[in-house]
């Protein structure tokens, strides 16, 4: 089987990684401005990929923003 890469992660070259998590319902809520917020804070970080991911187990739900950049 062939899998194929995810987004651009393949092609373009990253350097570092910021992982951006939650698992209270309000915390998930805000999390893409959590997110944003840091973006507009490091401009010259150039952003390569994102990756949302979401795990939960019979209790808790985790949200994850794994953002791929190049400084």
């Amino acid at each position: 089987m062939i899998q194929q890469p995810i987004g651009d992660l393949a092609t373009k070259p990253f350097n570092a990684a910021k992982v951006f998590s939650a698992t209270m319902a309000q915390d998930r809520e805000s999390l893409g401005d959590k997110v944003t917020a840091w973006i507009q804070s490091n401009p010259r970080r150039e952003i390569v990929d994102t990756v949302v991911t979401l795990s939960s187990d019979d209790a808790f739900h985790c949200l994850a923003i794994t953002v791929f950049y190049r400084e």
